[in-house]
């Protein structure tokens, strides 16, 4: 879909006007050529590249309302604010986020629309609403009103019900207003993906956490696979490639950080979805309970890298501005 920019503010934060240079500890020029990464010490001749961090949570306790999420005794039980996410080492500089909102408290959806406000680091924003509730119209219609507000995360158990229901209103409107549905949950979840966009092909949909799958040694489940291919096929669904991290760690142990334990998972996704609908995101802070910043990044950055400078641009930015349709493209 064509959006322009609704006002300057979005201009502002266009994330295709501006970019940084890839760090050569991540891709050189024989990447883009050949597919092979190099070290930290290869030469580096590539074109400015904007990265967009589609999935971190900001939040904090410290507030005098208090947070409903993380609890007190979780190690994320801490401030989180975009200077925190600035601050983390990083493979490549991340120049923009996408806040995914993690509270059930819908006065919270307000308040991560203010932390945005005086600063452009924050790019757009998901939301949370309950497409179940008797309000939904008048929350949405509410916060539809700020150009940064792009889309709303639903677990699946509310899909599901509207879904067996026929009760299909709120995603309409949503898809009049060109809000998109970051849809959570496990593997079950792209199921609903494939039901929902069949039905309301006009709302964009944006598979979270490539569904929750768990990743091992052993092959990826069948049934995810087929379920992936299925949601693919549909031009209004995109991919977030994040939780990677979260779905390898098992039993307390940080997850494998070499590209080739996760390459089985990573090709489903990239099979079913294409160059075109995978976008980037990291899941940060929950994703320190398995492996640091810089590992995440790299895990995924490296994959799409060999796919060639076109996809590397595609994934880190611009599959992003198409799905939640702040910008214009150039």
């Amino acid at each position: 879909m064509n959006v322009e920019p609704r006002n300057k503010q979005c201009d502002r934060r266009g994330f295709l006007a501006a970019g940084v240079a890839i760090s050569a500890s991540l891709v050189s020029v024989d990447t883009m050529q050949t597919g092979q990464v190099h070290g930290a010490n290869s030469p580096l001749e590539l074109p400015w590249l904007e990265i967009i961090d589609c999935h971190t949570h900001f939040y904090d306790p410290s507030r005098t309302q208090g947070v409903p999420w993380p609890p007190k005794d979780s190690a994320l039980y801490r401030t989180v604010l975009p200077k925190d996410l600035r601050a983390q080492p990083m493979v490549q500089k991340v120049t923009g986020t996408v806040v995914v909102e993690a509270s059930e408290w819908i006065e919270d959806n307000q308040w991560l629309l203010d932390l945005a406000k005086d600063d452009p680091f924050i790019v757009g924003i998901v939301g949370r609403l309950d497409p179940t509730s008797g309000v939904f119209p008048e929350q949405l219609a509410r916060f539809c009103e700020n150009p940064l507000y792009r889309g709303i995360r639903i677990w699946e158990d509310r899909v599901k019900s509207l879904l067996q229901t026929n009760q299909l209103k709120a995603f309409g409107l949503m898809a009049e207003k060109g809000i998109a549905a970051d849809l959570n949950g496990g593997p079950e979840t792209v199921w609903l993906v494939d039901s929902l966009a069949k039905r309301v092909p006009d709302l964009t949909i944006v598979l979270n956490h490539i569904g929750n799958v768990a990743i091992t040694s052993q092959a990826p489940p069948e049934a995810w696979k087929v379920a992936m291919r299925a949601a693919g096929k549909h031009p209004n669904v995109y991919c977030k490639i994040s939780a990677l991290v979260e779905g390898a760690a098992r039993d307390g142990k940080k997850a494998p950080s070499e590209l080739e334990f996760y390459r089985p998972t990573l090709d489903v996704v990239w099979d079913a979805f294409g160059e075109d609908k995978v976008i980037y995101g990291s899941n940060w802070p929950v994703c320190e309970f398995a492996a640091d910043y810089p590992t995440v990044q790299r895990l995924s950055m490296d994959y799409v890298a060999k796919k060639g400078p076109e996809a590397l641009k595609k994934f880190c930015a611009s599959n992003a501005s198409k799905a939640y349709g702040w910008i214009s493209r150039g």
